[in-house]
C-alpha cells in the first residue's frame, strides 16, 4: 500500500494478505476435479454440484454415522450444569484472583456445588421480581463468576441471556435493550451509570438493575427516578426469600441467547442461539479434540478473558462446565495477562490472534536480547524440530531433546501446563502459527466460525503441518460447500474451486431476532451463506481468502461495516471521495481519499505548502491534517477506536471506470481497489 505510515503503525500494513487470483483462476473443470483424492482423508461428498454450488462435503468422521447431533438425555445447557455440579460437587469451578493492598493473591475458588447453590438462590429472586420462561435477561460487563453465575441462572429459568457490549457502537446497549426488551439486567459496578445513562429509552422495558458488587446512593435515586428498582448483588440474592423455586420444563428448540452482532446497516442484529445449537457444537468440540488424541476432562483449567458477549468464548466455557474444569477469570487488564496465566497455569488457552501476535513478538525479543550461545542453540533446536514435524512427524515426538533443553522455558512462561491452543476469531498469520506450534510443546488449532455458526465450522488438524494458514477440515456436525462468486472472479467449479463458504446443519442460528428479512437474506434452503470466500486446499482443508460482502473483522476481533464508516468520512468538505479498507491481519483501518482540490488548496495556501495538487497528495504534513479530520470526525460521531483511520494515501486522480474502481453507477469495486492499490 503506497501509504506514508506512522513509526506506531506497524510496517505490515503495506504487505496485505488477501490475494485476488481472478486473472488467475483456471477455466472451469469437471467438478469431480474440485476436491483431490488426497482430501479424502479428512473429507466425504455429502451432495453433488448445483448450479453455481460445488459439492458439499463433511467430515469424514460423519460418513457412516451421519452429522453430529446432541446428546440424547439432553435438552438444554441447564441439564449440563446440573450433571456436573451431581458428578463434581466439590471440584473448583469458578476462580477470581483477590487484590489485597494492590497485590494479586493466588486464585480462590467456587466450587460446582457452591456455585449452584447461588445459582438456585438467584433463580429465586429472578422468579421472585416477576421474570418468566421465554423471557429475557441481559448480563453487561467482564467475565467474572458473577457473568457465569447469572447465564445459568437464566438457564435454570428458561429464560434467554442476552449480553449487552458497548464496542457495537454508541448507542447500542440502548438499543440492544430495547430491541430485546429486557426485562432485568446484571450489570457490572463500573457499567452502572452507562445503564442508567440510556433509561430514558429503556425503562420502558427494563425493571429491575442486578449490580455485580455494590450499588451507590446517587444510582439508587436516579434508578427511582425512572421508575426502576436497582440492586446490590447480596441485596438482590435476599429477595427470593429462600424458598425453592420451580424450574419449568426446557426444550431443545427454546432460544438459550441472543448475541447481538454488526450488521452493516448500523444497527446490531441479534443471533438467536438454541439449546440444541449450543448442544451440538459442544459435542462437536469434544468430538474433534478426542480426533487428535486429546480428551477434556475435569482436570483441564480454562482462562477466561475472551468476551463472554461472544460465542466463541461461551461456548469453550459450556464446554468446560460439561466437563466439571476449572473456569479462571483475568483482573481484565491485558498487561496483566501474562501474570494471571502463569498464576492459574491453564492446560487449554484460547485466543484471538491479536494476543498470539503480542505473546509472539514478546517470545522472538526475549530470544534475540539472549546471549549468542542461546540464541545458537534455540535457532538450531527451532530448525530442526521445524523441520521434522514439516515432514509428517507429531510435535511431541519431533525433537523430545530440544523440547526439554530450550521449548520447555517458553512452555513455562505460559504457566507450563498448556496442550492446546485454540486462535479463532480472525486469520492467524502463518509465520506465528508455525513458531507457537513448535516452540509452545502444545498443539494449536485454528478454527473459523461465525455467530450464525455458533462459533466453531472447521478447525485445523495441528499435527497436519500443511494446514498451517489454513482453518482446516469442517467439524463433523456440518456440512459445507462454495457458491461462486462471479463478480469477484471466484468459481466454485474451477480445479482450484473458490467461493462463498456455505454452511448446513441443525447447528445454525434460529434467524434474527424481529427481522425475518435479514434472515431469508442469508438462508437458502437450509444453507447459511457466511459472506467469506474460501479456497479448498488439497488436502482437504479450507483456506479464507476473501470477504464478500462489504463487513469484516479486524485482528482484534471486531467487526467493522466499512459503508456505514465511508457514508461518515464522506461528508467532510475535504473529501470527494474514500475508500476504507482493513483486513483480519491489522488491528487498524487504513483509507484511500479523493481530496476537494478547492479544500486542499485553501488549507495549503493558509498553512504554508506548496506544490500542484499531485505533490500535495505527497506531503507528509498533507496526509497528517486528513488524519487529523477524520480523527475529529469519528470522535464527533462517538465511533470506536479501530473505527479510527490510522493511515491514508492520497490519490489526485478521482476514482473511475477507466481503472475500473467504480461501476457506472459509481459504486466502488472493492476487490479492484485493493488489487489496483497493494503495492
Amino acid at each position: 500500500f503506497p501509504i506514508s505510515l506512522s513509526p506506531s503503525i506497524p510496517a505490515s500494513c503495506q504487505q496485505l494478505p488477501f490475494s485476488h487470483p481472478s486473472s488467475a483462476i483456471p477455466p472451469s473443470l469437471s467438478c469431480r476435479t474440485a476436491v483431490v483424492s488426497e482430501a479424502m482423508k479428512f473429507l466425504v461428498e455429502s451432495g453433488g454440484a448445483e448450479g453455481n454450488a460445488g459439492p458439499s462435503y463433511r467430515n469424514v468422521l460423519a460418513k457412516d454415522t451421519g452429522l453430529l447431533q446432541s446428546p440424547p438425555g439432553v435438552d438444554c445447557l441447564w441439564d449440563l450444569f446440573r450433571a456436573s455440579v451431581e458428578k463434581y460437587p466439590s471440584n473448583p469451578m469458578l476462580g477470581h484472583r483477590p487484590v489485597v493492598d494492590g497485590k494479586a493473591g493466588d486464585y480462590a475458588w467456587m466450587t460446582y456445588r457452591e456455585v449452584c447453590d447461588v445459582v438456585i438462590k438467584l433463580a429465586a429472586s429472578m422468579s421472585n421480581s416477576g421474570v418468566k420462561q421465554g423471557e429475557r435477561a441481559g448480563i453487561y460487563g467482564a467475565n467474572c463468576p458473577e457473568w457465569i453465575i447469572s447465564m445459568e441462572a437464566c438457564n435454570a429459568l428458561g429464560v434467554c441471556c442476552v449480553p449487552l457490549y458497548d464496542t457495537l457502537g454508541a448507542n447500542a446497549v440502548e438499543f440492544i435493550t430495547c430491541h430485546a426488551e429486557l426485562l432485568i439486567a446484571f450489570v457490572e459496578e463500573k457499567k452502572i451509570g452507562e445503564l442508567l445513562k440510556t433509561c430514558h429509552a429503556t425503562s420502558k422495558y427494563l425493571k429491575t438493575i442486578v449490580s455485580f458488587g455494590g450499588v451507590t446512593n446517587d444510582q439508587k435515586e436516579e434508578a427511582k427516578n425512572h421508575g426502576l428498582s436497582i440492586f446490590s448483588w447480596e441485596e438482590f440474592l435476599i429477595t427470593g426469600g429462600g424458598e425453592p423455586v420451580d424450574l419449568p420444563e426446557k426444550k431443545k428448540s427454546d432460544i438459550c441467547t441472543i448475541m447481538y452482532t454488526s450488521g452493516t446497516t448500523g444497527d446490531p442484529k441479534g443471533v438467536m442461539i438454541s439449546n440444541e445449537s449450543l448442544l451440538i457444537n459442544l459435542a462437536g468440540a469434544d468430538s474433534v479434540v478426542q480426533s487428535i488424541g486429546e480428551a477434556f476432562d475435569q482436570d483441564d483449567v480454562y482462562l477466561s478473558y475472551l468476551p463472554l458477549a461472544h460465542v466463541f468464548d461461551r461456548m469453550f466455557e459450556e464446554v468446560f462446565i460439561s466437563h466439571g474444569s476449572r473456569i479462571g477469570f483475568w483482573r481484565g487488564d491485558v498487561k496483566l495477562l501474562v501474570d494471571d496465566i502463569a498464576a492459574l497455569r491453564p492446560t487449554v488457552f484460547c485466543a484471538v490472534p491479536r494476543v498470539l501476535d503480542r505473546i509472539y513478538s514478546g517470545l522472538t525479543t526475549k530470544i534475540s536480547a539472549g546471549g549468542i550461545l542461546k540464541k545458537t542453540l534455540f535457532n538450531l533446536g527451532y530448525k530442526m524440530k521445524l523441520d521434522s514435524m514439516k515432514k509428517g512427524i507429531k510435535h511431541e515426538k519431533a525433537s523430545p531433546f530440544f523440547d526439554k533443553l530450550v521449548f520447555s522455558k517458553v512452555k513455562e512462561r505460559l504457566g507450563g501446563k498448556i496442550r492446546i491452543i485454540v486462535s479463532g476469531g480472525a486469520p492467524l498469520a502463518v509465520a506465528v502459527e508455525e513458531f507457537l506450534r513448535v516452540v509452545t510443546c502444545a498443539h494449536v488449532v485454528q478454527g473459523y466460525g461465525l455467530t450464525e455458526t455458533c462459533a466453531g465450522s472447521f478447525a485445523a488438524i495441528p499435527n497436519e503441518f500443511s494446514m498451517a494458514g489454513t482453518v482446516g477440515p469442517p467439524v463433523p456436525h456440518i456440512d459445507v460447500r462454495l457458491e461462486s462468486v462471479s463478480e469477484m472472479g471466484y468459481d466454485a467449479l474451477a480445479s482450484i474451486p473458490r467461493g462463498e463458504v456455505c454452511v448446513k446443519g441443525s447447528v445454525l442460528f434460529s434467524g434474527y431476532y424481529k427481522r425475518e428479512d435479514l434472515t431469508q437474506e442469508v438462508l437458502t434452503d437450509g444453507w447459511f451463506h457466511t459472506g467469506d470466500v474460501g479456497e479448498w486446499q488439497p488436502n482437504g482443508a479450507l483456506k479464507i481468502i476473501d470477504r464478500k460482502k462489504n463487513i469484516f473483522k479486524l485482528s482484534q476481533g471486531e467487526y467493522v461495516a466499512v459503508e456505514n464508516l465511508e457514508n461518515i468520512y464522506g461528508v467532510l468538505p475535504e473529501i470527494d471521495s474514500i475508500w476504507v479498507y482493513g483486513n483480519s491481519f491489522e488491528s487498524f483501518l487504513i483509507a484511500v481519499i479523493n481530496p476537494n482540490q478547492q479544500a486542499l488548496e485553501n488549507w495549503a495556501g493558509q498553512n504554508g505548502v506548496t506544490g500542484s495538487l499531485a505533490e500535495l497528495c505527497e506531503n507528509a504534513k498533507t496526509k497528517e491534517h486528513f488524519i487529523a479530520e477524520l480523527a475529529k470526525a469519528a470522535k464527533e460521531k462517538k465511533l470506536k477506536g479501530f473505527e479510527f483511520v490510522r493511515a491514508v494515501h492520497l490519490d489526485a486522480v478521482p476514482f473511475d471506470m477507466e481503472r475500473d474502481l467504480i461501476t457506472p453507477t459509481y459504486k466502488k469495486k472493492r476487490p479492484q481497489m485493493l488489487k489496483y492499490y497493494q503495492v
